[in-house]
């Protein structure tokens, strides 16, 4: 048992990020050398981390360029690091796009391409098509964030309305694709990661519609239009121009979950996954992981104590006030929050492993059963912030956010419920 739970939960957190480490997968799926050269793009908040991996153990000569969120960059030897903005899109992230297919536009058969692909990269790749702007770009993203849809339904419309995205960045050259790729996105279908920019899916524009109709997404009349069009489909993956491709996962949740249960263990604390694929509304799925933690704390069922439960996956916040601050997983925190209140021996670490929860500085924040009480006594409504998808300003009054910077890797949500 141990008497430094917040201490404790930060560790199972850097063993799933150690777990996600790119250098692992890139040397298990380093391609051969090809006869002409060799050329990597790249696009995500690791992105810059990935290739600085890949420079590290690549025999021979690399040339290439990667786009990353502003701060995320690193030290490259060959490959040209571009930081842009993410979650929503800027002219950085534009010029960033057009350098990635200009960087691969005149290969041969001879050559290989290297896509390091993983999380935050379709916000860094905004390619609009003909008829849209980049500021439509940003209102659809935007709308997006705002509309509680899953990852993967974001994706397909977004890759509807690109030109670098939904298979397009590979299908613009002739040589040899192979994507290596971090994945961010609960089953880790490749084609997701970042909209699949060098990974096609058998998605299609009416698939899209048919999101915008769901959510009630309220799309420029110009991406209508596109959307109506032919013009928007995207290469299905028969397409002979993705022939001899390969895509490899190399780090995902599970692997990072699995990695945090076997510390647990060695650390004497039985650990469960829950499910390293988990969906839905943010404060929804909060709620389910608090009911299990009072019961098992309660009534020792479904698990006994001491345990730690571990879960993953993407949970989305649909905005309900504007001018709020705080991601998914503070959103998750002050719900589980509100729902242990009163409950000793319950304490909770949310975070996302690329370091970001949303757009503020923090990685994600803890919770247990005093931390309601602990807002109310700064003079803070907890259930007024959760309404307000202000969970930042709460968890930053009552020095409750967990602060990691980078972390250089993205598989995204990591949950962890001590239970003692």
């Amino acid at each position: 048992m141990t008497p430094y739970p917040r201490a404790f939960l930060t560790c199972l957190f850097s063993a799933a990020v150690r777990a996600a480490d790119p250098l692992t997968g890139i040397k298990t799926h380093l391609p051969e050398r090809p006869n002409g050269k060799t050329v990597v793009v790249g696009a995500g908040k690791g992105a810059a981390q990935m290739a600085r991996a890949l420079e590290s153990v690549w025999e021979g000569p690399l040339e290439g360029v990667v786009v990353t969120r502003y701060g995320y960059g690193c030290e490259t030897r060959d490959i040209e690091i571009i930081e842009a903005a993410h979650p929503v899109p800027d002219a950085a992230g534009l010029a960033a796009s057009g350098r990635l297919m200009d960087a691969i536009a005149n290969l041969t058969t001879d050559d290989l391409v290297i896509a390091l692909i993983c999380g935050g990269g379709s916000a860094l790749l905004p390619s609009p098509p003909q008829g849209l702007t980049l500021e439509d770009e940003i209102a659809l993203n935007e709308m997006l964030l705002a509309s509680g849809a899953p990852i993967s339904a974001m994706n397909v419309v977004r890759k509807h309305l690109s030109t670098i995205k939904g298979g397009r960045l590979a299908a613009a050259t002739r040589a040899r694709v192979v994507s290596l790729i971090v994945s961010d996105i609960p089953g880790d279908n490749p084609a997701h990661v970042a909209s699949g920019p060098t990974v096609p899916d058998s998605s299609t524009r009416h698939d899209a519609l048919e999101i915008v109709a769901q959510y009630g997404l309220k799309l420029p009349q110009a991406a209508l239009d596109h959307l109506n069009s032919p013009k928007a489909d995207a290469p299905q993956p028969d397409d002979a121009r993705f022939a001899g491709n390969e895509y490899h996962i190399i780090a995902s949740a599970a692997v990072s979950l699995e990695a945090a249960a076997a510390l647990a263990q060695i650390q004497g604390i039985p650990a469960v996954i829950l499910s390293d694929s988990i969906e839905g509304e943010s404060r929804d799925v909060a709620l389910v992981h608090a009911a299990i933690a009072r019961e098992a704390a309660g009534r020792g069922r479904p698990f006994a104590k001491p345990v730690v439960i571990l879960s993953g996956g993407e949970t989305t916040v649909t905005l309900r006030a504007k001018g709020g601050k705080g991601g998914r997983n503070g959103e998750f925190a002050l719900a589980l929050a509100l729902a242990i209140d009163g409950w000793d021996g319950i304490h909770l670490l949310a975070a996302d492993t690329d370091g970001i929860d949303g757009s503020q500085d923090n990685a994600g924040a803890f919770a247990d059963g005093a931390t309601v009480k602990r807002l109310r006594a700064a003079g803070l409504d907890p259930r007024r912030l959760l309404d307000g998808n202000d969970s930042y300003s709460g968890f930053q009054t009552t020095d409750d956010l967990f602060e990691t910077g980078p972390t250089g890797t993205n598989v995204n949500d990591f949950r962890a419920i001590l239970i003692c």
